[in-house]
């Protein structure tokens, strides 16, 4: 038997092996698929796969947690501790806006629901600082796009209006760095945003900051080492994705093109993992289909990699690390106004 043929019958049975091996924890098996990318990449035998990519795909399972109460999409989402809050969105029954908010609880993988939202709320974006959660933007009934600022207190369970953002805008994205609130693009629904406003909670201030190179909504962020990346999003439609990955710098007020995500996606949800200092990139949308894609940014060597694909594809979906976990919620499983309760976990 020649050394092409001993290669080959080694690929199959990890093939085989791949299909045969159950999980025991009723997840994916990605230690298995691991070892499969290890033998592929030895021997070139891939199938379709391209192997001039330079992705590839990380450990990890995927398992399921509770499902949410509601099936929503375009929620805002923020963590404080071991809870996740899914905030606002659209809700199971259409184009309807919602306002309540649900918090899932990783320890015990259950929900309650706290107060909600003072007005209906899609497309708005979340941050938390200090044990509170402040919600700026968004669309209000009617799809009108608001510069709304609420606060949120769990200790007292009581929501606050604070100090309105000097532009009105749905689909930004926003994160505190040092203890200053960022929000930045979105869309005022007639034109993509470049706008990066920053609030200051101890004076209750807003101020103007250099602008995103590209304008876009429907994009997703994360901050590592006071950095804020912001990656994808689209222009306009669904049709628009792109693929830029763009850092500020809020010590230099500046802005610096980063390698792009491998995947031109907008309606994408981001989650840090502070233990790896990477940033993963989770769904998307496009005009004929959802994306299940997970991608996984590394700004030390500004290098991306594939991750195990999500088991749902889905956009307008929530994510969030918890420790080396990350749970990713809801969301819209075919293009447009769709809705999922789904709670998968990627540990």
């Amino acid at each position: 038997m020649n050394k092409t043929s001993i290669t080959t019958i080694t690929v199959i049975v990890m093939i085989l092996f791949l299909i045969v091996e159950p999980s025991t924890t009723g997840s994916y098996n990605i230690d298995v698929l691991t070892k499969y990318n290890s033998v592929r990449a030895t021997t070139g035998n891939d199938g379709n796969i391209d192997e001039s990519s330079n992705s590839t795909s990380t450990s990890g399972a995927w398992s399921n947690g509770a499902s949410s109460p509601t099936p929503k999409m375009e929620s805002a989402y923020t963590t404080i501790g071991d809870k996740i809050y899914i905030i606002a969105g659209y809700g199971e029954t259409g184009k309807r806006n919602k306002n309540s908010v649900e918090v899932y609880d990783t320890k015990t993988d259950t929900w309650t629901t706290t107060a909600p939202v003072p007005v209906n709320l899609n497309h708005a974006a979340a941050a938390a600082l200090d044990g509170k959660i402040y919600v700026v933007g968004g669309y209000l009934d009617d799809k009108i796009p608001s510069n709304k600022l609420f606060i949120y207190d769990p200790t007292t369970d009581v929501w606050q209006e604070g100090k309105s953002m000097p532009t009105a805008r749905a689909a930004l994205t926003a994160q505190f760095i040092e203890n200053i609130l960022y929000a930045v693009g979105g869309t005022d629904d007639n034109n993509p945003l470049t706008v990066n406003e920053a609030y200051d909670p101890t004076t209750a201030t807003w101020t103007s900051k250099a602008n995103m190179p590209t304008p876009r909504q429907h994009m997703a962020s994360g901050v590592i080492d006071d950095a804020l990346y912001v990656i994808g999003g689209r222009p306009k439609g669904k049709s628009s994705n792109i693929d830029n990955n763009e850092a500020y710098d809020p010590k230099t007020n500046t802005w610096t093109a980063k390698a792009p995500m491998p995947t031109a996606r907008g309606g994408i949800a981001a989650a840090v993992v502070p233990t790896n200092g990477e940033l993963f990139i989770f769904g998307g949308e496009a005009p004929e289909k959802t994306f299940d894609n997970t991608e996984i940014y590394n700004p030390s060597t500004d290098t991306w990699t594939s991750g195990p694909s999500m088991p749902t594809a889905r956009h307008g979906l929530a994510a969030a690390a918890i420790g080396d976990k990350i749970y990713v919620i809801g969301g819209g499983p075919e293009p447009d106004i769709s809705f999922a309760n789904v709670v998968e976990v990627l540990m």
